[in-house]
């Protein structure tokens, strides 16, 4: 049997029926990812007899043999500033699974980038994927010059941070020949189907552009219908802690900034949180058996998560003793007082020299009743300037990822599909377990608020120590431009750290955090936020223009800047 045969024949059938299996739920992703690799493996091997065949065959009669026969051709791509792709590889390995040609552009992809190998390969469906909100931006330009450039190819939207309420608001209204948001890799093959066949397309389509209008006619209501109190009334309802009767912790046993290196595997590994390992792989168990270690016990995919389970801890051992990864932490922890809305972080304990300013926003949302509710801010939890009171704030930024993108580039152009979407799926869990186990550190050693702490994995997962630890560009201080301020202030790059100019984080598997010990401090997501506000805080940031703040905190906006009222000194 010639090799294009073999490719063409058993080959495509075998992973077309793992793929209907996948489909039908009576095959895992963990099964589906260790198939493609399989398939990889003997492609790679055949690829050599291919080629010499093609060689005769244009010595014979100048012609190419056939290319085997794909169900369709499908571009993925990170978008520009965004470095996440475990997800996006995911899906590359299930539709392979079904019969489709997989363009792979990798991770921080301009647009520009992205259409023109549109156009190179004829793609029957473009996707794009990320992790942080800016990406959401981004993916809306995408949507703009395709519809520019004329193209019909239709669009998917996946990722993290993606929804299909922000696709149907914000990036199909800009795109009209079919966008659709996906997910999960389980979903993509129906959908991907759906528009490769000329058939279905246009019904599909059809019927997608119509849901999205119902979505956006009900976010348009919804908008209509939130109110919002001033930014002057929010800042009166806001948490109000006496700090002489609830003063702030302990003086620091360590102030500064310090940087460790080569932190155990061993020991960080301890910090593990597996549940999100099993949601990536799409092994999700039934209540009460749906996070870890129950998930071992349900009839569906305990099985299954305990194999997966068992071949990510070998791998952690072979990380650890072939040093694949490497972990580091950069931490600081410094006087600090809040001013207003902000925060200042001060070189010394004699106050009189300000480093640098974390900028906070506040809940501005008016959520009705009889009683005011509290309006908070993250400066809220640090004592106000004057008063007189000393204060501190903690930050850090840890990785695990120094090491992966070779390791991981090293079994792509081997076919280890498999092993490069499991190293880079530990390393996510093992930043995370460093943010665990760093914070834990600083709160019993290096600021030493909580000596006699003696939580259990489960109890600090539950949040249950004193304090917070939010992350720059998430809910509770959403702009992603404040991770450059804590980067520079814990000179990130000494551990092997530092920021695209979407403020995403390189290596991907990193975590990064300000700390705040007081007891009252609590986690709460600002949510949307009203014109005056914006304004106020661009203002405040020294920007000439209050869009470039709008642009940032786009996902945030309470109202459409493109509609800005007269008169309103924006």
């Amino acid at each position: 049997m010639r090799p294009l045969h073999v490719i063409e024949g058993p080959l495509m059938a075998g992973m077309s029926h793992v793929g209907d299996l996948f489909g039908a739920g009576k095959m895992f992703l963990p099964q589906v990812i260790k198939s493609a690799r399989v398939m990889k493996k003997a492609v790679a091997y055949l690829i050599p007899f291919m080629e010499e065949e093609k060689r005769k065959a244009a010595l014979e009669n100048g012609t190419d043999p056939n290319q085997p026969q794909w169900a369709g051709t499908v571009l993925l791509a990170t978008v520009k500033g965004d470095v996440h792709d475990i997800g996006k590889n995911i899906v590359g390995v299930v539709l392979g699974c079904n019969n489709y040609r997989v363009i792979d552009l990798g991770v921080m992809c301009p647009c520009d980038k992205i259409l023109a190998a549109a156009k190179e390969h004829k793609v029957d469906v473009i996707g794009l994927s990320g992790l942080i909100t800016p990406s959401l931006d981004e993916m809306v330009f995408v949507a703009e010059e395709m519809q520019k450039q004329g193209f019909e190819t239709p669009l998917l939207i996946g990722g993290a941070t993606t929804s299909k309420m922000h696709t149907a608001v914000k990036i199909a209204p800009e795109y009209e020949h079919g966008v659709v948001h996906v997910l999960d890799a389980s979903r993509s093959v129906v959908v991907v189907q759906n528009l490769v066949n000329k058939r279905t397309r246009l019904p599909y389509t059809k019927q997608i552009a119509e849901d999205y209008a119902d979505l956006r006619a009900e976010y348009e209501q919804q908008s209509d219908e939130k109110k919002f109190i001033s930014l002057a009334e929010a800042r009166n309802r806001k948490l109000h802690i006496d700090f002489i009767k609830d003063p702030p912790v302990c003086k620091p046993a360590f102030m500064g900034n310090t940087i460790w290196h080569d932190l155990p595997i061993s020991e960080i590994s301890k910090f593990i949180d597996w549940t999100p390992f099993f949601h990536l792989y799409q092994l999700r168990g039934k209540y009460p058996n749906r996070d870890f270690p129950k998930l071992f016990e349900d009839k569906r995919v305990g099985e299954q998560a305990k194999l997966l389970w068992e071949e990510g801890k070998a791998m952690l051992k072979q990380i650890e003793n072939s040093k694949w990864l490497r972990i580091s932490a950069a931490i600081g922890v410094w006087p600090a007082n809040s001013v207003g809305d902000d925060i200042e972080i001060y070189t010394d304990d004699t106050r009189t020299q300000t480093q640098c300013v974390f900028r906070g926003l506040r809940q501005q949302v008016d959520l009705g009743g009889k009683d005011a509710h509290t309006h908070m801010c993250i400066s809220d939890f640090v004592a106000p300037k004057d008063s007189g009171i000393a204060d501190y704030v903690g930050g850090f930024a840890c990785t695990a990822g120094v090491g992966a993108k070779e390791q991981v580039a090293k079994w792509e152009a081997s076919g280890e599909v498999d092993k490069s979407i499991l190293i880079e799926a530990l390393a996510d869990r093992l930043a995370e377990a460093c943010a665990e186990y760093v914070h834990m550190k600083m709160r019993k050693e290096l600021w030493g608020f909580a000596p006699e702490e003696n939580l259990t994995l489960e109890e600090m997962l539950k949040v249950k120590y004193q304090g917070i630890r939010p992350a720059p560009g998430y809910p509770t201080q959403p702009d992603h431009r404040e991770k450059g301020v804590l980067f520079d202030l814990l000179k990130a790059e000494m551990a092997n750290m530092t920021l695209t100019d979407s403020y995403m984080m390189l290596p991907a598997a990193s975590v990064s955090a300000l700390v705040f010990p007081h007891k009252k401090a609590e986690y709460f997501s600002v949510g949307h936020v009203s014109q005056d506000q914006v304004a106020d805080y661009s203002k405040r940031r020294g920007e000439a223009e209050i869009s470039v703040s709008e642009k940032w905190l786009n996902p945030l906006l309470g109202y459409d800047p493109k509609k800005k009222p007269a008169g309103c000194g924006c």
